[in-house]
């Protein structure tokens, strides 16, 4: 059984590493592992899925021990069962449905990117503009659940 890596799209390379805290830069997150599953996970959120063409040789692919190994398994895998609607795709013993699981996270990864490179346009501080965009999308949850109440403004 062949070892699975995540890869890059060539485009986003340069990106990727400015969100990194690692080579003089500052960024948001400690590892391209941890860079990359929150990426999925936002081009999941938006249902951008984007395939990825030209891979990058730096940030190299990443090990997907990596992602197992920092919990990200389970992000992997809703993915994919959310993306197909088959849960033959989780099986261990298949090596094509690994293939497939892990080209599912690459590419909802790559759309997340995209989403991302758009929102930190211009940005000097990604952890703040982040941390706004999240804080943005929580209230916006919050908003839609209740009904508008004026005791509020008590």
């Amino acid at each position: 059984m062949s070892i699975h890596r995540v890869r890059i799209a060539k485009d986003k390379a340069e990106f990727v590493q400015s969100l990194v805290d690692f080579n003089g830069n500052y960024g948001p997150f400690q590892t391209y592992a941890d860079a990359i599953a929150f990426a999925a996970a936002l081009g999941m959120n938006a249902k951008k899925r984007v395939a990825l063409g030209m891979v990058a040789k730096e940030p190299a692919p990443i090990n997907l021990e990596i992602f197992i190994s920092r919990g990200y398994d389970s992000l992997v895998k809703l993915l994919a069962v959310a993306a197909t609607q088959d849960l033959s795709i989780l099986s261990v013993y298949d090596a094509i449905a690994e293939a497939q699981r892990v080209e599912i996270f690459e590419e909802y990864a790559n759309g997340g990117l995209e989403q991302l490179q758009e929102e930190l346009k211009g940005s000097v501080d990604y952890t703040e503009r982040l941390l706004l965009m999240l804080n943005t999308e929580r209230l916006k949850e919050q908003i839609s659940d209740s009904d508008f109440d004026l005791g509020k403004f008590l």
